[in-house]
């Protein structure tokens, strides 16, 4: 080896020359140095580098001698030296005769003949022979700019740093090298010799079996000439030995078919049973409807095994059962991603190597696994129950199959950028799976919902527990736990699929419309209204929903007709929670009110001090109750309050008589005012204020002429104030008759008349909802056109 080198680098175009014909090389010369010595310390240094040069590209074609005339060209290197005529055709236009094979067989030892003659010359076009010649010269050039420096001084300083240099570099020689020994296969090649007389069925059967699939295949193909020259010459002559022929045939290509697909599904065939395989699929294709063969196609089939060859990885995925694991949905797709990732990776580096061009390995692999990995995840969905199963499946096909992770693995680029790495679904199939994901998340939401409740039951009503409080509202922590697993629900639907966002909203908002009406019916069952903290606990949860509420609405652009029907839902609670609330104390204070306006009220406070009591409470729980419900709540009450204190002057339950009337309009004055200051910050009905006032006036006139003259405030406040009601605050004055009792009726509807009744707010109305009480006795002696004033007005 290194004699050769050192040769080499003395003149290259000697090097031709000095080859022989069993495929040594001269080693006679001697280099032209200085001495006997100097060449002896050379030959130790070229010793000392022998191991560097191992690993040279002559190494690496140390099985491709150079033929000599004498030798058959029987390697494959030596056809591809040359581009290869295209394979031959069993058309009617070219029979396979005896005469025309042996023609051919003296063409082909000519050319033989003629391509031995030169054994020193190679095609440019060889990847192999142009590597190892332009190593082979660099380095000899390398070497010999060496010699040139070398001395009897320096010789014994050659560094190892050199030397691992000149590895490296011949490492990545190597590996050019290797990329284009990839690419030595090509789409054209020529077909062996047929054999004029095939073997036996059996023989033929053997080598099929032994994997010796050229030998088979001519073999087959030469029995498929016998078979169509017998049809050809002697059509009706032996029909019966013609269909046995016919039988062998389809026995013997369906054997070589099953052959084909064991050694595509087989992961260890080598590289030489592949193109062998690969070539009988080339040249079948070309046969495909001539008679002999088989009638569908050969690349077809080859697919097909491919695809069968990767369902087999495919199902040999580990795969936990559900009850061992319940994780195990994710560790086996994370499993099938790494699979996937490294068959393809040895698809790309070494298996389409083994093919011509024209297969497109990697692309058929690629589209395999599109088609039987989804094939597998329909198989996979009918097992999944629980709702982070649905998500880590939505979440594989929809986001990691197509990540960094598998099919955009950095292993597999470029080849992978120019291929469809989209599963080959049914049909509807990812639509299914999206309504069952979010039929599976109502589900959950509803548990959450349910446990929420079972939650409040334990942990506040059954022990009684005082309401916690947030910046000093009263306020449950279910809100925050609905609200976190329907955002979770929604983000996470978000890293899915953007059109799935939508569906998850509406699902969540239609499942929560439940939620109200459910959370009602069991607080009204295990929490009574004899409960101390009944009314705080009611408070509380007007409270709650109401920020729930809040917090839905930002999903309102998304699901605005979801938003709409939860948001009624929660309203009609809040509605039937405050009209609780309502009755409770409108219940509460009842029998003090109508205890007002009579003799014992004009002489006890005791049941005004229960009434004030009792709205000074209910201040105090407006004030725990978040807006807009506690003004609303407020004013409801503050509107029954007055219409209950001032009707009690319209049932004519007393008279004010010996001049009473002024000390019960001092306390109607007083006691108004203390309630119009409770509830002055609860309410804005600012126009409810007026009332007490302005009948305390009229009833509290000492002269009864004064009284027409203290009309207008009342009927300008309060349109609706009418004859009867006035004739009822005249009798509670003790005014029940008389000429001045005439008067002052006519003047109230002198004053009706002059007020624009069409300016008021029709809103605003108070007297009309005063039930008035006509005490007969007092009437027996008037005269009808008296009583007529009693009368409602037109």
């Amino acid at each position: 080896m290194s004699q050769m080198m050192e040769k080499s680098t003395e003149n290259p175009s000697e090097d031709r020359a000095s080859f022989k014909s069993n495929g040594s090389i001269k080693s006679d010369e001697k280099l032209s140095t200085d001495g006997g010595t100097k060449l002896g310390r050379l030959r130790s240094f070229r010793k000392s580098i022998q191991h560097a040069t191992q690993k040279s590209p002559l190494s690496s074609v140390k099985g491709s001698k150079v033929t000599s005339k004498s030798d058959t060209p029987t390697n494959e290197s030596d056809s591809a030296a040359s581009p290869p005529p295209p394979s031959p055709s069993l058309s009617t236009d070219s029979p396979a005769t005896p005469l025309k094979n042996n023609q051919k067989k003296e063409d082909d030892e000519a050319d033989a003949s003629f391509r031995i003659s030169k054994p020193l010359t190679r095609s440019k076009t060889d990847p192999g022979i142009s590597k190892f010649s332009n190593s082979f010269m660099k380095r000899g050039a390398s070497i010999r700019r060496s010699l040139k420096m070398v001395t009897k001084k320096d010789t014994d300083k050659i560094s190892t740093k050199a030397i691992s240099e000149a590895s490296v570099e011949e490492d990545m020689e190597m590996e050019e090298e290797e990329e284009d020994l990839r690419e030595e296969i090509e789409d054209c090649y020529v077909l062996p010799s047929i054999p004029l007389t095939p073997l036996s069925v059996m023989e033929i059967n053997k080598l099929i079996e032994t994997g010796e699939l050229e030998e088979a295949h001519l073999n087959l193909l030469s029995l498929r000439q016998e078979f169509k020259q017998q049809s050809e010459s002697c059509p009706d002559g032996s029909a019966m030995e013609l269909a046995t022929r016919e039988k062998d045939l389809n026995l013997l290509y369906g054997m070589l078919r099953k052959k084909v697909s064991d050694i595509v599904c087989n992961p260890l065939s080598d590289k030489k049973l592949l193109l062998q395989m690969a070539r009988v699929i080339q040249e079948e294709e070309k046969r495909l409807r001539e008679p002999g063969g088989l009638k569908d196609s050969w690349m077809d089939a080859w697919r097909e095994s491919v695809s069968a060859g990767v369902q087999v990885k495919v199902q040999s995925v580990h795969l936990d059962r559900i009850e061992q694991n319940s994780a195990w949905l994710a560790v086996h797709l994370g499993l099938l991603g790494e699979v996937i990732v490294k068959d393809l990776e040895n698809v790309k580096q070494e298996l389409q190597w083994s093919y011509p061009p024209s297969f497109t390995v990697f692309s058929t692999y690629v589209r395999g696994y599109n088609r039987v990995v989804a094939q597998h995840l329909k198989k996979l969905e009918q097992q999944v129950t629980e709702l982070k199963d649905f998500y880590g499946l939505l979440d594989w096909i929809v986001n990691k199959y197509k990540s960094e992770r598998i099919m955009g693995s950095l292993s597999l680029q470029p080849d992978i950028q120019d291929e469809s790495t989209d599963l080959q679904l049914e049909e509807n199939f990812l639509e299914q799976l999206r309504e069952k994901y979010c039929r599976r998340m109502q589900e959950e939401l509803r548990k959450i919902q349910d446990r929420v409740i079972e939650l409040e039951n334990e942990e506040v009503w059954k022990d009684g527990k005082a309401p916690e409080k947030e910046d000093n509202f009263p306020i449950s922590s279910f809100p925050i736990d609905i609200l976190t697993s329907v955002k979770s629900f929604i983000l996470n639907s978000i890293k899915l699929d953007a059109q799935l966002e939508k569906k998850v909203v509406s699902s969540c908002l239609e499942e929560l419309k439940q939620f109200p009406n459910g959370f009602e019916k069991a607080f009204s069952q295990h929490c009574t209204s004899h409960q101390p903290l009944w009314t705080e606990y009611r408070i509380t949860y007007i409270n709650s929903f109401t920020s729930l509420k809040k917090h839905m609405e930002e999903y309102k652009e998304t699901c605005e007709d979801g938003v709409n029907g939860f948001q009624k839902a929660v309203d009609s609670l809040i509605d039937k929670l405050m009209r609780d609330l309502e009755d409770q104390f409108k219940e509460d204070v009842k029998p003090y009110l109508r205890r007002m306006m009579t003799r014992k009220w004009l002489t006890n406070d005791e049941d005004f001090d229960q009434l004030y009591s009792r709205t000074k409470l209910l201040s105090q729980h407006c004030s725990l109750m978040m807006p807009p419900h506690a003004k609303a709540f407020a004013s409801k009450l503050h509107y029954h309050v007055v219409i209950e204190y001032i009707g009690q002057l319209m049932k004519s339950n007393y008279s004010c008589k010996n001049r009473k009337h002024e000390k019960a309009a001092t306390k109607i004055r007083h006691q108004w005012n203390k309630l119009s200051d409770l509830f002055e910050d609860m309410s804005n009905d600012e126009w409810l204020y007026h009332v007490g006032d302005d009948l305390s006036n009229i009833i509290g006139q000492k002269n009864t002429t004064d009284i027409k003259n203290h009309l207008q405030p009342v009927v300008q406040h309060y349109p609706d104030f009418s004859k009867k009601h006035l004739v009822a605050v005249l009798y509670f004055r003790g005014l029940m008759r008389g000429h001045e009792h005439q008067l002052i009726l006519r003047r109230l509807t002198a004053l009706k008349k002059e007020v624009d009744i069409a300016s008021s707010d029709r809103n605003q109305v108070l007297f009309s909802n005063m039930q008035v009480t006509v005490n007969t006795n007092c009437l027996s002696n008037f005269p009808y056109s008296c009583v007529s004033f009693l009368m409602p007005d037109d």
